[in-house]
């Protein structure tokens, strides 16, 4: 169908931060095109509850994983319109 290879393989990295009680996520994605995207992701511990650092770190990463996708729908919706020069709704 296509004459040249379409594979692509983006990069996803996940650092963690961590205290008593935060967890903070920062999430980069290396995109086919070259260009990186940062989201951040925070999860915070009740001091009542037991301290699980892998909890935290799930949490933060799931809500950055999150900010990326909507970063990403709206980079595609930008790019969508540039072309249509119509409004593009995209969902999640």
């Amino acid at each position: 169908m296509y004459d040249k290879d379409l594979s692509n393989k983006w990069r996803v990295e996940i650092d963690f931060v961590e205290d008593e009680t935060h967890t903070h996520a920062t999430v980069r994605a290396q995109c086919g095109d070259g260009e990186t995207l940062t989201t951040l992701g925070d999860a915070y511990r009740n001091p009542k509850d037991s301290g699980s650092p892998m909890i935290g770190e799930e949490i933060a990463a799931a809500r950055g994983l999150i900010a990326l996708g909507t970063e990403l729908l709206q980079c595609a919706s930008s790019r969508i319109e540039q072309v249509t020069h119509q409004p593009v709704h995209l969902y999640r």
